[in-house]
């Protein structure tokens, strides 16, 4: 049976990395590790490490992206948890049979390589839950 190894980050949209890092790193003294831009997202992040897990900080970067129709609709704040699993395509699988509603029943692959997947809110009490496998 698949496995859930950890939270791996908590996301928050935010409507300006730069601004935002003003509260996270100025005042609560969290450093990004690094900022990328993910085009196949629409989005700019900026990845906060926490000891074993991360805060994402992710920025709309198009007028047009589901992440901007989230900030415009709720504003900005959390937006995603993301949990690390052992076998995405596994779970995914299980998921499917549950009758779990899923955004993407098959993995996306991120340009570092690894695999992810959403499972709609309507399935997760109301929140939108990613689905991570490093490896």
């Amino acid at each position: 049976m698949p496995e859930i190894n950890r939270i791996h980050h908590v996301a928050v949209v935010v409507e300006d990395i730069d601004s935002s890092l003003k509260f996270w790193h100025d005042i609560l003294g969290i450093a990004p590790s690094h900022i990328s831009s993910m085009p196949a997202e629409a989005a700019r992040i900026a990845f906060l490490p926490l000891s074993e897990s991360e805060i994402e900080l992710v920025q709309p970067v198009t007028s047009d992206s589901g992440l901007r129709r989230f900030l415009e609709k709720h504003g900005p704040g959390m937006h995603h948890l993301c949990l690390e699993v052992d076998d995405l395509q596994g779970l995914l699988k299980r998921l499917k049979t549950e009758g779990i509603q899923l955004i993407n029943e098959e993995p996306k692959v991120g340009d570092d390589g690894r695999r992810y997947a959403f499972i709609h809110p309507k399935s997760a009490n109301g929140v939108l839950v990613e689905l991570y496998q490093i490896s």
